[in-house]
């Protein structure tokens, strides 16, 4: 029983260490959340305090069609950036690893590893100028080998594609850092093995380097996909949500509802839902990819 206690005694005795990081962990995550659920099921706004509505939000995005088309650009534009920059970081950094593991690999790592460190807003100020169809860069560039000028940010199928290359271009340094570690953990007699029984190096990278690195190739795509539904500074000031909507994720749709219509209660069922999906796709992946190890 005088050990029960003491361990108790014990146990206890870390719980003044842990309250700084649980009261920051309730005012900056649970409160929120918790605040949004509640909002959700009111008619709140900035100009009104509103009241308690039940689901009536929940029930009219069931016939919002808008909403169910900004979540269906957001998965179109997820389907784009997701398999592209997991696919493009692995190849690079497989490449990297193997051919430049001196000076000029660093080099190269630290290079592609830039666009990360820039601000969203910057980068899609910057892209929105490259890619205008009168006098950017790119259409200068197409147009010395005689390509019409696409209007990128203007035509609907293009524009959301534009968002997400754009999206590619700026994640990729940090996903291929993750998976040049992921590659520099490999065993190394796993290749020497592989090349002593004649694999070419493509055989090497499909047979020894894949599926070694299947847990960070789960933790990258885990990563993107919850970036992707999150999307919204790129859409921001690349597009505006336009043309004609064509760009509009769920977190603009949600930006447009709360800040510019004013409509927080049903801005806030929005996010909601938002969270709902990201956490089923988050499971789904998780179960998908755990049997597959």
């Amino acid at each position: 029983m005088r050990y029960f206690n003491r361990r108790k005694l014990n146990a206890m005795s870390g719980i003044p260490y842990l309250l700084p990081s649980l009261l920051i962990l309730i005012v900056i995550i649970i409160a929120p959340i918790v605040m949004t659920l509640y909002f959700s099921l009111t008619n709140y706004s900035v100009l009104d305090p509103g009241k308690f509505i039940g689901f009536q939000n929940y029930v009219a995005l069931m016939s919002d069609e808008a909403f169910r088309t900004s979540v269906w650009q957001t998965v179109v534009y997820t389907i784009v950036v997701v398999p592209t920059q997991t696919v493009l970081s692995l190849v690079i950094a497989a490449v990297i690893a193997k051919r430049f593991r001196h000076r000029f690999g660093g080099f190269a790592r630290s290079v592609l590893f830039i666009p990360v460190l820039s601000s969203l807003v910057i980068v899609g100020i910057v892209w929105r100028f490259l890619l205008d169809s009168n006098f950017g860069l790119v259409n200068q560039f197409l147009g010395i080998f005689g390509i019409p000028n696409p209007n990128w940010l203007g035509q609907p199928h293009l524009a959301l594609l534009s968002v997400a290359l754009v999206t590619v271009w700026k994640n990729i340094g940090y996903f291929l850092v993750i998976f040049y570690a992921g590659i520099m953990g490999i065993n190394g007699d796993l290749y020497e093995a592989a090349a002593i029984d004649g694999a070419s190096s493509l055989k090497q990278f499909l047979y020894v380097t894949v599926p070694s690195l299947k847990p960070v190739t789960f933790l990258v795509v885990i990563l993107g996909t919850i970036w992707s539904f999150q999307v919204f500074d790129l859409v921001y000031t690349m597009t505006g949500g336009g043309p004609g909507g064509a760009t509009t994720t769920i977190v603009m749709s949600i930006y447009q509802a709360g800040f510019q219509n004013y409509q927080m209660g049903y801005a806030s069922a929005m996010s909601v839902v938002l969270l709902v999906i990201t956490i089923v796709i988050s499971m789904i992946q998780r179960r998908t990819m755990g049997r597959e190890r």
